[in-house]
């Protein structure tokens, strides 16, 4: 297939590029108008990452498009995918419906226009400096500008308004919007005077009845405003749960689509790369086409054409979003529906730093306890605030109230128990504080519910200041394994530590040692069976006949010191066994020899942080995300934040948060997990309350400002532009 002249450039560097379809031909849109789109118009943008993977966006206008444009711009899409090698992702992007990729690009909001090529209107800069228009900004996450009527008719007291003169700008606010809109607007506004008056234009910051007489003489007198309306974008997380997986198939001479999986999570085994397949999360108004490796020719290629006769088949809305991937270039949001996604080189357990490659967002920091205080970006990446050396005092729960656990017992937790870990260091000077409620699969409901009570009165008796991070048995953070020292965190598989109350532990018990990326080793109980052993681990077997310490071929000296503090704490004598010569009877106490774990190439994949804004000021949970690079901007003073860095969950509890949402912050985030598509369960979840945050947190945001929450970030806005 021939490519557009115009494509020769296309890719050679990391960045974004922007044409718009324009009598069957493509031209370039001036990069100071990237963000402004013709509601009239289908554009082409191609998104190339730093690691040289590329993502195309079909852009359509809302309904005004030509049938022509419309098909034009799905030629011009196929041939530069072809272009590219067909390793883009492609996605099909509707006016007031864009995918959150899409928005990423464009921090300072995306801006609709009327008009298009159709009626004369050019990204130029020609007479811009005498521009008359208004634009209606909404949006906390998703920040969309759309030109309405200059008229006072078009405003309402709830949003912000940019008032555009050309020579000047007035970002008018409605009394009810509040301070985060306010500021998030503003880039609207700072983007136009930079970029597309390239500074010559002057703003101005005014609340509703502070008018200044230009604007009166362009709207004329000022009647009543009339108030705001809910944000209609806002989604209810319960629909992501919803996905169907279909197989795309032209074996009977036409494209037909097969039901594989009615709902998600799907195993990642149901994908055979030489075929093609829908991923329907309509419900959520998007579509997942994922193309085989292997798939033919005409299948791959008429895979956007495809999904959209699925959209008419479903009865879906006509902006329902349409993704393109293929193998190897599968994003977050498709991975999420299954259940056990791997990507390429990865398996589980510890080994050296990985870089994903072409589809890299973030790369792996090798840990270095030296640089913890200097480094926010590795102490986030391994869920370390310090190398554990601070104080520690461990309760167990026990009747509804906490006992202290006696510190030659500290490292040792029962699956039948739950447990509060304080954690004192110092930080900046002054004393912090976690606190780790850990909860054995095992304990009862009344221990689970304790636990939780006493969390929350420990906090209060310290003035609310502690992060709090909930800790499922199995799923423990790296900082809270590395607190005991030199000895290893000791998992009991069931029973319980309380005076008079332990449980007969199993006759034969088989322990997991392994050490993570920081240092700090686990030994964890696990079944015993063959089925559970790692080549890169090393584990303690005890039977009633024998003990064996068994050493895997990938295993460390540091692995093998623990499992002699383990073989300690078990009372016996083990016989050292390598990998490859065990005993008969190593296998037999084991119940036979199995299939294991021998990949020696463990890789450690740093995937994607993702942030989402939760309120229910409506009455009901409503959680969106926020958008491609996130900053501390994007926290929201008046809402609680789940920060998802896939193996924990950080909920940020803003002080502005009403009074329901901080009670129910807890309820917030498992609602979260557990209408995830992928099934997880169980992560660890860490609750921080704004201006107390730890470096785990603060490292996933480039340029942390500790005092930004010192003076308000909206006034300080004003303050700047009046200087």
């Amino acid at each position: 297939m021939a490519s557009h002249k115009e494509f020769q450039t296309a890719g050679k560097e990391p960045g974004l590029q922007v044409w718009r379809v324009e009598k069957m031909d493509l031209k370039p849109v001036p990069k100071q108008h990237y963000g402004n789109f013709y509601n009239g118009d289908a554009y082409i943008l191609l998104y190339t990452t730093r690691g040289l993977s590329y993502n195309i966006h079909i852009w359509l206008g809302n309904g005004f498009s030509t049938v022509d444009e419309q098909g034009g711009a799905a030629v011009f899409a196929t041939q530069l995918d072809n272009f590219l090698g067909g390793s883009p992702v492609q996605f099909r992007e509707v006016q007031g419906n864009e995918s959150l990729t899409f928005s990423g690009y464009f921090k300072s909001g995306i801006k609709y226009k009327k008009g298009g090529v159709a009626s004369g209107f050019q990204h130029a800069e020609t007479n811009e400096m005498n521009e008359k228009r208004l634009l209606h900004v909404k949006g906390r996450r998703v920040i969309k500008a759309t030109e309405v009527d200059l008229s006072w008719s078009s405003f309402n007291k709830g949003d912000c308004f940019i008032i555009d003169l050309g020579k000047d700008i007035y970002h008018w606010c409605g009394s009810d919007c509040n301070h985060f809109e306010r500021m998030k607007a503003s880039q609207v506004a700072i983007h136009i005077r930079d970029n597309e008056r390239r500074g010559r234009a002057k703003l101005h910051m005014i609340n509703e009845g502070e008018e200044p007489d230009a604007v009166i003489n362009v709207l004329g007198p000022k009647p009543n405003i009339p108030a705001g309306e809910d944000d209609d974008e806002s989604t209810d997380r319960a629909n992501k749960s919803k996905g169907s997986l279909y197989l795309i198939s032209d074996a009977a001479g036409s494209m037909k689509t097969t039901l594989v999986a009615q709902s998600s999570p799907f195993k990642q085994e149901m994908l055979s790369p030489s075929e093609c397949y829908i991923l329907d999360n309509g419900a959520d108004k998007k579509i997942f086409v994922w193309k085989g490796p292997d798939a033919n020719k005409s299948e791959r290629e008429a895979a956007l054409k495809v999904a959209d006769h699925f959209i008419k088949q479903k009865n879906y809305p006509k902006n329902t979003q349409i993704q393109v991937m293929a193998a190897a270039g599968e994003n977050t949001l498709f991975k999420q529906f299954f259940s056990n996604w791997k990507d390429k080189y990865q398996t589980t357990g510890p080994g050296k730093a990985y870089t994903i490659g072409s589809i890299a967002k973030v790369e792996q920091i090798p840990f270095d306890s030296s640089k913890l205080h200097n480094k926010p970006d590795m102490a986030a990446q391994h869920c370390m605030v310090d190398d554990g050396s601070g104080k520690v005092q461990i309760w167990r729960v026990e009747g509804g109230d906490k006992t202290p656990v006696d510190p030659s017992n500290y490292g040792q937790f029962y699956g039948g128990d739950c447990y509060l870990v304080l954690y004192t260091y110092k930080s900046g000077g002054r004393e912090q504080h976690i606190i780790y409620t850990w909860q054995g699969l095992k304990c009862s409901k009344d221990e689970l519910g304790a636990s939780a009570y006493l969390t929350v009165q420990l906090d209060d008796s310290m003035g609310g200041s502690p992060v709090q991070v909930r800790v499922t048995q199995g799923q423990e953070p790296a900082h809270l394994v590395s607190l005991f020292k030199e000895k290893p965190l000791v998992i009991h598989l069931g029973g319980t530590s309380r005076k008079g109350g332990q449980t007969q532990a199993g006759s034969t018990r088989l322990f997991h040692i392994r050490q993570s990326s920081t240092k700090a080793t686990r030994a964890v109980e696990v079944e015993p069976s063959a089925a559970s052993l790692n080549t890169n681990d090393v584990f303690v077997l005890k039977s009633p006949d024998a003990m064996f310490l068994w050493r895997g071929e990938g295993a460390t000296e540091e692995e093998m010191t623990a499992a002699k503090h383990v073989e300690s704490l078990l009372r016996g004598n083990a016989t050292q066994v390598a990998e490859s010569k065990e005993p008969a009877g190593f296998w037999s106490a084991l119940g036979g020899k199995k299939e294991y774990q021998t990949s020696k190439s463990l890789q450690r994949m740093v995937k994607p942080p993702r942030l989402f804004g939760c309120s229910n000021k409506t009455g009901r949970l409503i959680v969106k995300e926020v958008p491609g690079d996130f900053t501390q901007m994007d926290l929201a003073t008046d809402d609680i934040m789940i920060l998802d860095t896939w193996d924990q969950i950080f909920l940020w509890i803003g002080n502005e948060a009403n009074e329901a949402e901080k009670k129910g912050c807890v309820k917030i985030a498992e609602d979260y997990v557990n209408t995830d598509p992928s099934g997880r369960r169980n992560i660890p979840i860490i609750t921080i309350k704004q201006g107390a945050e730890p470096p785990t947190f603060t490292g996933w945001f480039h340029a942390w400002d500790p005092k930004m929450w010192d003076t308000n970030p909206w006034e300080r806005i004003r303050f700047d532009l009046k200087k």
